[in-house]
């Protein structure tokens, strides 16, 4: 091996570090103290490196610390930025900035997942990796620098040049209506279910609703009013339905069964033949022997007149009509009211 070739090999540890450097330089504003927490918030946990005791090696332990030091951090940020504004209103915001899509997008306009280190699987464009390794690099800061610098490179960094939160806390996006229209274009049977409505401590109301989809449970939202409430159910199961693809399988497995039983024909055939049961058969008597009809409408005289002369006609009383059954009182008593009519 040549002199030359040595030399490069033996540089180009120092090269890549000095790279390193440079690009996080770039993405924090400071230089690290402490290389080895920002490497260890670029590697994925697909490489499978062990550390000297045999323990795993990633990023999953600093993405665990920086999502709670980015909530602190983003948090009082926004109490500082939006003076009196309500507790739903802050945590609303919060959310919106810290939320994977927005860490994401943020990881890969800063050209994080460039330097993500990961066991050859393409992380570009990725932004649930890149949203983790963001989270990572928080917590490698913290462990750096401390809780200052954390909240010093989200506030200078991030929101001096990738975010204008104010854009952002009152850029409403319907969720509801993308689910909607997800549920359409698929022909999926979407419903939203109150789960509760209580009121918090200060006596406000909360609302909690639930998607489902051809009957499969999807995610519940909480908020202030009904439309926040789904809006947050609808958001959670859009993004259930990118990243889980057992969900996604289960709903159209559901549709299909139900589409089945729609399409499935009726074997029996219904009857056309009208039941005549309701008609009451007499014997038939000859025409001679036919009593002679009656006939009331139009006749001179009144109805109650004319069928008071009439002693063929029968008296119908329906008084004696009864669901009950007779006591043994009622029937005597009838006995003897007929025996003295008789008298």
């Amino acid at each position: 091996m040549k002199v030359n070739d040595i030399i490069d090999r033996i540089r180009l540890p120092f090269r890549k570090e000095k790279e390193l450097f440079s690009s996080l330089y770039a993405i924090l504003g400071f230089y690290p103290r402490n290389i080895e927490y920002y490497k260890q918030a670029l590697m994925h946990k697909s490489i499978r490196k062990r550390n000297d005791k045999g323990k795993p090696l990633n990023n999953e332990r600093l993405e665990f610390l920086g999502d709670a030091i980015l909530d602190a951090a983003v948090g009082y940020i926004v109490y500082r930025h939006y003076e009196g504004k309500r507790e739903g209103f802050l945590t609303n915001t919060r959310s919106k900035l810290v939320s994977r899509d927005t860490l994401g997008k943020l990881a890969n306009e800063m050209g994080l997942g460039n330097l993500l280190v990961s066991a050859g699987h393409s992380t570009s464009h990725n932004s649930y990796v890149e949203g983790n390794a963001f989270e990572a690099l928080v917590g490698a800061i913290y462990l750096d620098r401390g809780y200052d610098a954390c909240l010093d490179f989200f506030e200078k960094q991030i929101l001096g040049k990738y975010i204008n939160i104010d854009k952002v806390a009152f850029k409403e996006v319907n969720f509801k209506s993308k689910l909607l229209e997800w549920s359409q274009k698929n022909r999926v049977r979407m419903e939203f279910k109150m789960l509760k409505q209580k009121t918090d401590d200060n006596g406000n109301p909360v609302f909690s609703f639930r998607v489902t989809l051809e009957g499969i449970e999807g995610e519940k939202g909480t908020g202030y009013s009904k439309k926040e409430a789904q809006q947050q159910a609808s958001k959670d199961t859009l993004q259930r339905l990118k990243r889980e693809p057992q969900f996604v399988e289960a709903v159209f497995t559901a549709k299909t069964n139900r589409t089945k039983m729609e399409e499935e024909p009726a074997m029996a055939v219904p009857d056309t033949e009208q039941n005549q049961d309701f008609i009451i058969e007499h014997e038939h008597q000859d025409s001679a022997e036919q009593a002679e009809p009656v006939v009331v409408k139009n006749h001179p005289e009144s109805q109650d007149d004319f069928l008071a002369k009439r002693s063929d006609l029968v008296d119908y009383n329906l008084s004696d009509i009864s669901h009950k059954e007779k006591s043994r009182e009622d029937i005597i008593a009838e006995a003897e009211a007929v025996a003295f009519a008789e008298l």
